[in-house]
């Protein structure tokens, strides 16, 4: 009988909790070895553009280049000789990451000039500059980004911020520049665009959405470039402009630097684990630019440098013509734009 007890007492106190810190371990260990599979798939699984072509003679404008995928593709390419023409908000940052990629990639045709695509007037100057002063332009990228959490912010027009920057701007600086474009071609506009556009919908009844989530927006916005690329891809068709559209993946870039605390501990933690460098990131961006191969395709949505399927909502090609003349009424074009 004491044995017993004693072997009882044993096991309670001993024994289990032995068991109990060992099966702790395992699981500790399976995780961690979980976390570093999947940080290998994700690192070594990312498409790379692997091609040398060079850009020289070639105009390209990045806009929102100061940082992240943007900064990246702006090196890249000046890297490949190309004139690039940096459009920015903050000019100061601007000038900086300039002398940067000068000093890296000797090429000194690099420029920076004031571009705020949440304000239609800084999108009109910016365009009136371009058109007057470039022979050329051979590639629009359209890269900057803005994404809000939960903070409702309205542009100078009276446009729910996060749609302001991501659509309505790139949609109205696309039709001010496409004459240009079409002057220079074979010409490409390329758009980044980003599978987080699955977890939200463009809104048709509501296409300045000033009282909804901003964070529910940045992903609605992400579909309306893809809609967007698609109706411009149709109306380009047989101009010698092409434009398409990409995932960059999941990128440690500024634009989550907006989500606040506490979401950003664990966000934060998430990002410098498992996201792509910019420079991984830039990579897709930069194909499209550059691949010759790529020249006559068009309205086409790719990711880790290859062409990826798109939603049946995404593929809505009434829906993305409703949108266009939608969007063609919130930026208010004038008789004198050019209508495409």
């Amino acid at each position: 009988m004491l044995v017993a007890e004693s072997w009882k007492a044993g096991y309670i106190f001993w024994v289990l909790p032995a068991l109990i810190l060992l099966g702790l371990v395992a699981l500790i260990f399976g995780v961690i070895g979980l976390l570093i599979i999947i940080r290998f798939y994700a690192q070594y699984t990312c498409g790379r553009f692997r091609d040398n072509t060079r850009m020289a003679g070639k105009t390209v404008i990045i806009t929102g280049c100061t940082s992240g995928i943007g900064k990246e593709t702006a090196k890249d390419l000046a890297n490949r000789g190309a004139r690039v023409i940096m459009a920015c908000r903050n000019i100061g940052a601007a000038e900086k990451i300039k002398e940067q990629i000068i000093d890296e990639t000797k090429n000194t045709n690099v420029v920076v000039k004031k571009l705020d695509l949440s304000s239609f007037a800084s999108i009109r100057t910016f365009a009136e500059d371009i058109n007057k002063s470039e022979e050329r332009l051979d590639v629009l990228i359209h890269n900057a980004g803005y994404a809000e959490t939960f903070k409702k912010v309205r542009s100078e027009d009276d446009i729910e911020m996060t749609m302001a920057t991501n659509h309505y701007g790139p949609f109205l600086l696309t039709h001010l520049l496409i004459d240009l474009l079409k002057k220079s071609t074979p010409a490409r506009i390329v758009v980044v665009a980003s599978a987080l556009y699955r977890l939200a919908t463009v809104d048709l009844e509501n296409p300045n959405p000033v009282d909804t989530i901003p964070a529910y927006l940045y992903y609605a916005s992400k579909e309306a470039n893809i809609l967007f690329t698609r109706e411009l891809a149709r109306r380009l068709e047989g101009t010698g402009v092409t434009a398409n559209c990409l995932h960059p993946g999941l990128v440690d870039t500024g634009i989550w630097r907006n989500v606040p605390i506490p979401l950003s501990w664990g966000l934060g933690l998430i990002i410098r684990g498992f996201f792509k460098t910019p420079k991984k990131g830039c990579q897709t961006t930069v194909m499209l630019a550059v691949d010759e191969k790529l020249h006559k395709v068009n309205g086409k949505y790719f990711s880790d440098c290859q062409e990826s399927s798109l939603s049946t909502a995404a593929s809505d090609m009434d829906k993305a013509k409703k949108f266009w003349e939608i969007s063609e009424k919130i930026v208010k074009l004038e008789d004198k734009d050019t209508k495409l």
